[in-house]
């Protein structure tokens, strides 16, 4: 499958960051929450909210209730899952 020139730049783009590519990875066919990600992940607490944005802005994560304060979910957008599948490509 030929990948387009959009996918490419985004799956350089979380390859160059290890926050970036160890978060994707945790929410891999999971729905979680900050604490969790920093969990899984093995990133502080403290990253972890400027890697969720920084995610967001490229629409590789969503967050499904961000009406609320404490306890936001996040899992991966279709985009982020059809990167994750295609990361080792390059």
């Amino acid at each position: 499958m030929e990948l387009s020139d959009e996918m490419l730049i985004e799956i350089s783009y979380v390859k160059t960051s290890q926050y970036r590519y160890r978060v994707m990875n945790s929410l891999d066919g999971e729905i979680l929450i900050p604490t969790q990600i920093a969990k899984s992940s093995e990133i502080s607490p403290n990253h972890i909210s400027r890697v969720l944005s920084e995610l967001k802005e490229h629409e590789l994560v969503e967050c499904i209730n961000p009406e609320v304060r404490k306890g936001r979910l996040y899992r991966l957008t279709d985009k982020g899952e059809e990167l994750l599948d295609n990361i080792d490509c390059i």
